[in-house]
């Protein structure tokens, strides 16, 4: 009886699961497909492809119809055959048509991929101008990080979002210049294969930083051609580009290389005499147990004048020009050298291990000037900021399908390690005598990580209740000081998450997301105020919809709000410590994406936000710089008879640049323009920055200075001008 019931067992168990099919979806070169829609046209069921191309189909049977859909390919309809595990798609122009909506997959990621056919990225500074509310300006030359504005924040360079690349770490912490710093110059556009984002902090793979949101920008494995590009333009624009593969085409290992240079004088009087060097590889080997490694390596070095950001009142009495400069002996060089192992293992039909390990060399130097001779009346006030950096860690992740059920979990864990030498702040004058020093030591922050994610699947319905665990150590060597002392401070922060999803069909997602998040602060902060919320705790939650009303029409929408508590600021331009109260954020964010045919594709966002501080009076509450309306948009021609083309705007509002508002800075609409055509294998092509030759200045800020000349301070406007109408060609060849 016992054995016949162990066979019974056993029967049953087979039939169930020879109503799954397990699979793979791949491109032509191999590269697996993620967000493939899988679906049973005989039995009605369907699943989507996960980061490593594989999905588990139920209810289906040899001999079954399956449909398989992806953006960026061709549709293909297939019978389910017993042996053959892998689907194989040919790419194709990306149609909106294609975007299938579920409870399981990020769809706005997918509208991003779109966004960067219409309109590619070609410059390092464009890539985060794909994340739709996003701003950026650049104040100190073109190797300077650029100032990023997103909900409601002025996050400087990075303090509120965190960007990562390849699973790197891309924000420097306690950074010489600001806590955050993240320098995206290390990036060729050309070897992104996809952008993915998230706004908020509801996300327990994400930690430090990821208070606004996150961008994870992921590199190509493999690259269809070898291409050599040069780009000539206005103000002495060259840059120059090489792809090249290093192996034959395989499905199973893939190696290329990519270098980048580029120099560029500005629009300045004064030459920005900007040059970058960028160097580029990746090595991806899939193994027969269908694991995969890939090795990255990487190095960029730069280095520029600036002109920096000028008084108002020296424009508008005709003493200098918009592109003139009090103290053009700004600037600096910088460089950075990665290397980063990654890893994807398949431990059983239900469970996967991925991960990556990191190191980082990095050198900063920088040379500014904002108040000119407030401080110093003979010399000036120029200061250097520099240190040397060294980076390592590793990220590690495992994937389980809970069995009989479509509900799965994570448990993520990692160490990120910074340690720096003589990071530095002096006071220096023409970058070439040192007048004094005002900060110098040693800082080293480690901050060991955990989470774990669950997503349960009841239906329709997904629920993600997630927590994460950071634990922080800091140490700091003041070397100012005449004694030998090293200051040490631990911090520990746990940020749970919920977040609820509805799909009732794959037209439409509803969500509700929610959660506590976080900020570090610079060590030099922590080890002083042990006593204060020197890791701000931020929470918030987004209430929104993806829904298509039509095949053609995508539109996205949410309202917001987001609450950050006190914190104290290490101020890296000053070396001082200021305090920042408590601030509230709330906002709606929309935007659509509409195909008004094969060729034509319009798309738009419009985001506002109300921003304030909660703890000053009406009228002195507002937060300098914060944006409170933005929209970026534009007008796309995709493959038409060879000819690819786009028309995109971006506009801020104006804002406060100080807390009573008496202070504003002015607002901007400015329109790019680009055009391709490809003949063969040769694409010719020219790029149009400011189109309509707008007036605009990129950054302003509300700054107490003093000319040589003057008796008194005067605060106001300091800016840094915006581009004027420029243009550049470019030639590809592709073989």
């Amino acid at each position: 009886m016992k054995k016949a019931f162990q066979i019974v067992i056993l029967l049953l168990t087979t039939i169930v699961f020879s109503q799954q099919k397990e699979g793979v979806v791949t491109d032509t070169l191999g590269n697996t497909i993620e967000n493939a829609y899988v679906y049973n046209e005989t039995t009605k069921s369907h699943a989507h492809t996960n980061e490593n191309g594989q999905f588990i189909l139920d209810k289906t049977f040899d001999n079954d119809v399956l449909i398989i859909t992806a953006l960026g390919f061709k549709r293909k309809t297939q019978l389910v055959n017993g042996s053959e595990k892998i689907i194989i798609l040919t790419s194709s122009s990306i149609n909106i048509e294609e975007i299938v909506i579920s409870k399981k997959n990020n769809a706005i990621s997918q509208i991003m991929k779109l966004d960067l056919q219409n309109s590619p990225v070609n410059s390092s500074q464009e890539i985060l101008r794909k994340v739709p509310g996003l701003f950026i300006g650049q104040h100190a030359g073109g190797g300077k990080a650029e100032q990023i504005f997103l909900r409601g924040f002025d996050i400087d360079h990075g303090t509120d979002i965190a960007l990562s690349v390849d699973g790197m770490p891309v924000n420097m912490v306690s950074h010489a210049h600001g806590q955050g710093y993240a320098d995206l110059h290390f990036v060729i556009p050309e070897t992104l294969d996809k952008i993915d984002f998230g706004k908020g902090s509801y996300y327990a793979n994400k930690g430090d930083f990821a208070t606004a949101g996150y961008v994870a920008f992921k590199t190509k494995e493999k690259i269809d051609n070898n291409v050599i590009s040069l780009e000539v333009g206005k103000f002495n624009t060259i840059r120059t580009l090489g792809m090249f593969n290093l192996l034959p085409k395989s499905n199973k290992q893939s190696a290329f290389i990519a270098s980048e240079y580029i120099t560029f004088d500005g629009p300045f009087i004064s030459s920005q005499n900007f040059k970058r060097l960028n160097l580029f590889g990746k090595f991806t080997n899939i193994l027969e147990d269908n694991s995969k490694f890939s090795v990255t390596a990487s190095q960029f070095s730069s280095e520029w004048t600036a002109s920096g950001q000028i008084p108002q009142r020296l424009v508008d009495a005709g003493i200098i020009s918009r592109f003139g400069a009090v103290d053009d002996t700004e600037g600096g060089k910088t460089s950075r050298s990665n290397l980063n192992v990654e890893y994807y293992k398949p431990i059983s039909e239900n469970l996967f291990f991925k991960g990556n390990t990191f190191y980082n060399n990095y050198q900063f130097e920088l040379y500014s000037n904002f108040t000119f001779f407030l401080e110093n009346p003979i010399d000036g006030d120029q200061i250097k900021q520099k240190e040397n950096r060294t980076i390592y860690g590793f990220n590690g992740e495992f994937n389980k399908k809970i069995v009989n059920s479509k509900s799965n979990y994570q448990v993520g864990f990692g160490l990120r390690t910074d340690e720096t030498k003589d990071t530095e702040l002096s006071n220096t004058k023409n970058r070439t005598t040192t007048i004094n020093q005002l900060k110098l030591g040693n800082i080293s922050q480690k901050n060991y990580f955990s989470y774990i994610n669950l997503d349960i699947e009841l239906g329709n319905f997904t629920i993600n209740p997630a927590v994460r665990f950071d634990y922080f150590q800091f140490s700091y060597q003041d070397k100012i000081i005449p004694i030998f002392q090293i200051d040490n401070e631990e911090k520990v922060k746990i940020s749970p998450k919920l977040n609820f999803l509805f799909a009732p069909n794959n037209k439409v997602q509803y969500f509700l997301k929610s959660g506590l998040g976080f900020h570090s602060n610079d060590t030099r902060v922590i080890v002083s105020q042990t006593d204060k919320k020197t890791l701000p705790t931020s929470a918030g939650a987004d209430l929104g919809t993806i829904f298509k009303p039509m095949n053609n029409l995508i539109i996205n929408s949410a309202l917001w709000f987001l609450q950050l508590e006190q914190e104290f600021v290490y101020v890296g331009d000053a070396g001082i410590v200021e305090p920042s109260g408590k601030t509230k954020r709330m906002g709606i964010d929309f935007g659509f994406r509409y195909q008004l045919s094969k060729f034509v594709n319009l798309n738009s966002d419009i985001n506002y936000t109300y921003a304030r501080s909660t703890e000053e009076p009406e009228g002195q509450n507002y937060i300098p710089l914060a944006p409170d309306l933005t929209s970026t948009g534009g007008i796309s021609i995709t493959n038409y008879k060879g000819f690819s083309s786009s028309l995109n705007y971006r506009y801020l509002k104006s804002r406060p640049a100080n807390e009573d508002n008496s202070i504003v800075a002015k607002g901007y609409c400015v329109s790019d323009f680009n055009m391709n055509y490809q003949y063969k294998k040769i694409n010719y092509g020219i790029v149009v920055e400011n189109l309509f030759n707008t007036k605009w200045n990129e950054t302003q800020f509300a700054t107490e200075s003093r000319l040589q000349n003057e008796s008194q301070s005067v605060e106001e406007i300091h800016f840094t001008p915006g581009t004027p109408f420029f243009i550049k060609g470019k030639i590809t060849y592709t073989f």
